[in-house]
Formats: C-alpha cells, sequence, structure tokens
C-alpha cells in the first residue's frame, strides 16, 4: 500500500513539473536581444552573384506561339537562327509561325562559377504567345553587364500553370506566359573576385546600424584577437585577414559561424497598399490615443432606357442610360486605445478597432502624424 502511494505521488509530481515546463514560454521574461551568426547579417565584398540575361526563341509550341504579324521581332529572330543554319528566307516572305515564342531569359551567376558548371535560368514571354507550355528553349547567349557572354541556356520548359480555351470560353490555372529550365544554363566564364586580394577583408552588413558593426568587430577580435576587426561605420567592418588562400578560407569559416547577441532592431511598420498587407516588428510601442473610424460608400447603378418611336412614324428606336447615385456614410465611435509597449499589446489595440487591413493603412498613418506611436513607417 506505501508503494503504490509513493508511486502516485511521485507520479503527480512529475506532472506538475512538465506543466510548468512546458507553460514556462508563456511566462518567463525572455530576453529582447536575439542571438545570430555573422553570416546571417553580414557578407564579404565582392562575393556575389551577378545578373545574366538575353534573347531566345521557344520553339515546339501546340499553336500558341507568337502572331508574328503583331510580333516582327520573332520572324527577324528565327529569321537570324536560319541564316546561320545556311537557310535564307526569301526576302518580303510571310511566315506564320505559331509554334515560336520570342522570349527574355534571365539567371544568376553565382559566386566562384566556374565553366561547366549549369544553373538554373528563367524564360518570360515578350510578345503575344498564349502560352509556353511544352516548349523547348533553344541556344541562347547570356550576358552580363559588361557584354560579354557568361553562360549559354538550352532545355525544356517547365510551366507551372494549365489552361484551354473553346468557343471564346477560356480556363487557366496559374500563369503560362512563363516558365523555368532547371540546370538550363552552362556557365562558360567565370567572374574574377578580390577575396584574395589584399592584406584584409571587407565585411558588408545587410542594414546599416552601429551597434550592429560594433557586436561584429567585437566578436572578431574575441575570437581572433584585439585589433584583427575595425568597425569603420555603420555598416562595414574592415577585417585583417592571412594572405594564404587556404588559411584566408578557413579563416573565413571560423568568423562567419561567431555569435552575436544583436540588440533590438528600430521600431518598424511595413505598409503594402496594395495588397493591404501591414507587418509590425517587436520593437513598435503606442501611446493613448482616440481614434474614430467610419467608412463612406458611393454606389452608382445605369440602368439602360430605351425609346421607341411610334408606330408609322420615322423616329428611330433610342437607348439611353439612367444612372442613379447613392452615399451611404456609416458612423464610427471614438475608441480609446490604451498604450502597449509590448508587440502583443499593439496587435490587441488595433484589433479592438474593427477596421480592415486598408482601413488600418490610413489609420497608422494618422497615428504616427499624431505622436501616437512610435515607430518608422514603409510604404512598399
Amino acid at each position: 500500500m506505501d508503494t503504490t502511494t509513493a508511486s502516485d505521488r511521485l507520479l503527480r509530481a512529475a506532472m506538475v513539473l512538465a506543466t510548468v515546463v512546458a507553460s514556462a514560454a508563456l511566462w518567463w521574461p525572455w530576453p529582447a536581444e536575439a542571438s545570430q551568426r555573422i553570416k546571417e547579417i553580414a557578407a564579404v565584398q565582392g562575393v556575389r552573384s551577378n545578373q545574366l540575361i538575353g534573347y531566345g526563341l521557344v520553339v515546339g509550341l501546340d499553336g500558341t506561339g507568337d502572331q508574328t504579324q503583331q510580333t516582327p521581332f520573332t520572324q527577324q529572330g528565327i529569321t537570324s537562327m536560319l541564316q546561320q543554319m545556311g537557310i535564307t528566307v526569301p526576302a518580303g516572305a510571310a511566315m506564320q509561325l505559331k509554334n515560336i515564342a520570342a522570349v527574355l531569359v534571365t539567371a544568376q551567376l553565382p559566386a566562384f562559377a566556374q565553366p561547366g558548371q549549369q544553373i538554373d535560368v528563367s524564360v518570360s514571354s515578350i510578345g503575344n504567345a498564349k502560352s509556353l507550355r511544352g516548349g523547348t528553349l533553344i541556344a541562347t547567349p547570356l550576358k552580363g553587364a559588361d557584354g560579354q557572354v557568361y553562360a549559354v541556356a538550352q532545355g525544356n520548359l517547365i510551366v507551372g500553370g494549365a489552361g484551354a480555351s473553346a468557343n471564346g470560353s477560356k480556363v487557366q490555372i496559374n500563369h503560362l506566359s512563363g516558365g523555368r529550365v532547371p540546370q538550363g544554363a552552362t556557365v562558360e566564364r567565370s567572374v574574377p573576385t578580390p577575396l584574395n586580394q589584399g592584406d584584409s577583408i571587407q565585411l558588408d552588413l545587410n542594414s546599416a546600424d552601429f551597434a550592429t558593426a560594433r557586436a561584429v568587430a567585437q566578436a572578431i577580435n574575441t575570437a581572433k584577437g584585439a585589433g584583427t576587426a575595425q568597425a569603420l561605420d555603420g555598416r562595414v567592418v574592415r577585417v585583417k585577414a592571412p594572405m594564404d588562400s587556404d588559411s584566408r578560407i578557413a579563416f573565413l569559416a571560423d568568423i562567419e559561424n561567431l555569435p552575436l547577441e544583436l540588440a533590438k532592431p528600430a521600431a518598424k511598420i511595413v505598409l503594402n497598399p496594395r495588397t493591404g498587407s501591414i507587418v509590425l516588428n517587436q520593437a513598435v510601442t503606442l501611446a493613448p490615443c482616440a481614434v474614430a473610424h467610419g467608412s463612406l460608400s458611393v454606389t452608382i447603378s445605369s440602368t439602360p432606357v430605351v425609346s421607341q418611336p411610334g408606330a408609322l412614324s420615322s423616329g428611330e428606336t433610342v437607348v439611353k442610360e439612367k444612372s442613379d447615385i447613392s452615399i451611404t456614410q456609416q458612423g464610427g465611435s471614438i475608441i480609446t486605445l490604451p498604450a502597449g509597449a509590448q508587440l502583443a499589446d499593439v496587435v490587441k489595440a488595433l484589433n479592438s478597432l474593427g477596421a480592415t487591413p486598408q482601413d488600418l493603412l490610413a489609420i497608422l498613418q494618422a497615428m504616427k502624424s499624431a505622436g501616437a506611436l512610435q515607430a518608422e513607417l514603409e510604404v512598399i
């Protein structure tokens, strides 16, 4: 009997302990700082990708290509390609090519890419092709900003959509005028990087912040010795690195994984008026304020009115439009919003307004102008 009682007590104690641990995330005072690595907030200067672009043709379409009379550059492109293959098109020949589409091909050439490696390419129609589904991209040189060819793309397109039309009816899923060719371009030329030049390297922070630049320099100096890193401004940190190539790579591998304790970022609210999206970060605070919100809607309806002439008269039937305009304004009571120092408090206060995201765009801007919102507003 005593053994059973002791087991029950031990089981109850374990359940209580598990409950406390599971609920700790709700009441434990988490620090305001976030731990990250240097590789996630900074990049080595010169180690970057390069944009490539090219003009090409997609062939093999099932009658969904460009209408060459409206897109003459498609006909010029196929004529130039045929001439390179020894085929001469008679001057003035009207070609009706429904299985060909003119496209722009874009790609990102990664840092340290070497000849022979393959990269993905994106293909986008620039004519009036209805669909690129089932097409094949023929050899297309991809050039950089300096006009040099760095890769050549070719392959079958993958289009993430489908569609069908008949007798004026049309059904379409996703986008049909663009696609991708995985591993569709072969690198022909590499881009040199200044990684092994000089006795130091430069770290460029993703965003300008003096506290972050100081934290990066301090972390490197702690791990590699005093005087190794120096913060030049809020975005640039200069680091002394070994001259040997192998030692420099090992040095970079070490410092990019150093942990950082970053301070809370500046308060910011990002607004997107086109989609109605609103994003707040954890530093946004709200001062006490009062908000009154109402909506105004204007409805205009047009009704066709037919005026029929009398019998045996020489008049004509006339169709006119009768317009009805109505205005509806909803009343809005004044709502007092309390001060909020935490993100959850700010969200709760904004939700109490009962406004749509589109209305919140205007409300947040007005609160910022009134000094009740401590945050920077960024419209994208």
